[in-house]
């Protein structure tokens, strides 16, 4: 028997030390009022950075400028994770998907870990990549 594997991308947007992650709407099927990053399947004849890049514009209005693969942690059976910091974008976020998200917001690190969050066991990755974000990158 074979499984199929559902590709996500997803894009974790940092700004001055700070994630702009999205609350998912309660009518959710998967993940119901969690917070997460931003993203979506990627299509059939799509790579996930180009996914990626197509969820930012569908879901914040923006069109989002050299993202950077790294590593996510998720234990979802059958979801095998694409996940890009960004830190350049042409536009300032906003909501574009309020059929999908109830809310997005800007999040510090700290402010995390009391979060409902749709993949809990991806909070250290995310928390390494602000960091090395942060120390090490200018932001928009």
């Amino acid at each position: 028997m074979t499984t199929e594997t559902t590709q996500i991308a997803t894009a974790l947007l940092m700004r001055e030390g700070r994630a702009l992650l999205v609350l998912r709407g309660g009518a959710r099927r998967a993940y119901p009022n969690c917070w997460g990053l931003v993203g979506g399947h990627v299509e059939p004849g799509e790579t996930p950075r180009q996914a990626v890049s197509r969820e930012c514009f569908e879901e914040l209005g923006t069109r989002i400028a050299d993202p950077r693969r790294i590593p996510m942690t998720v234990t979802a059976a059958g979801v095998e994770m694409h996940t890009f910091l960004v830190t350049r974008w042409t536009t300032e976020p906003r909501n574009a998907a309020t059929d999908e998200h109830d809310e997005i917001r800007w999040f510090a690190p700290h402010e995390l870990a009391d979060l409902p969050l749709a993949h809990p066991e991806s909070l250290p990755d995310i928390l390494n990549a602000m960091t090395r974000s942060h120390a090490g990158s200018s932001t928009p």
